[in-house]
């Protein structure tokens, strides 16, 4: 009777070749067990946001579009917010990023509310936080892709204050971010050494201004946008609004 002979079963199917190492799904390299991706480029992003205080008062405003690389996507897309009573925010750069740090902000003034005990973020306090939260997120090499300006009162005086991906922050009493602060703080800070002591209206006509040079001059801005605006009868969210265009080259220059 002639033997069958059985061929040993494999040890491992599809295995390492010997003296070679396999690399697990989702594995790249011997000892990495998981794989983080982080955001390298905004992907969706909102221009330019231009802050001014004036007396008894700050404003804060920012367009609607939302922009798709260079393609004009979103054109309702607010981008300045009421934190409470005292204190609003604008920002630029990518919008998710921004509504991750919205949805932060809002739970954080409802655990404030919670609490009743009479305290509330100032403009301030807000400040110094996002200061460190973007810190944080940047020494983690995940920063978030935005530009924000938080404008409001703190003890009856205007503040405004920047924050940017890195963690950079300072105060002034005019600022602009993205393009802005090449185009429009120029003519916010003439404005302010000029007439330091503006009135609300006065503020609304050059900030006005500065969104029509900016439509005139940003290719992804548009010329519909909101406005945040603070007084000591609290804070309130406007518009949006549209300014008047006049394509000559007179009012695209700006003069």
């Amino acid at each position: 009777m002639a033997e069958i002979r059985q061929q040993p079963s494999t040890f491992w199917q599809n295995g390492p070749a010997p003296g070679q190492f396999y690399n697990f799904p989702r594995q790249t390299s011997l000892h990495k067990t998981s794989e983080t991706q982080r955001t390298v480029n905004p992907t969706t992003t909102g221009t330019s946001v231009i802050a001014l205080q004036f007396d008894g008062g700050v404003i804060i405003a920012a367009d609607t579009l939302c922009s798709y690389g260079s393609m004009a996507m979103l054109r309702d897309c607010d981008r300045v917010m009421k934190v409470n009573d005292t204190t609003v925010l604008g920002a630029g750069g990518d919008y998710a990023d921004y509504q991750y740090l919205k949805h932060s902000i809002e739970e954080r003034v409802l655990e404030e509310d919670c609490l009743n005990d009479g305290f509330h973020y100032s403009p301030k306090s807000l400040h110094s936080w996002l200061t460190r939260i973007m810190y944080y997120r940047r020494s983690k090499f995940d920063p978030l892709w935005n530009a924000v300006i938080i404008a409001g009162l703190q003890d009856g005086k205007p503040f405004i204050g920047q924050v940017d991906k890195i963690g950079c922050a300072f105060e002034a009493p005019a600022m602009a971010t993205g393009f802005g602060a090449y185009l429009a703080l120029p003519l916010m800070r003439e404005a302010v050494e000029k007439n330091p002591n503006m009135t609300e209206k006065e503020a609304r006509e050059l900030i006005d201004k500065c969104m029509r040079v900016l439509f005139y001059r940003d290719s992804r801005a548009f010329n519909r946008f909101k406005l945040a605006v603070v007084t000591k009868d609290g804070a309130r969210i406007e518009g949006p609004f549209s300014s008047k265009t006049h394509w000559s080259s007179k009012s695209v220059l700006g003069y």
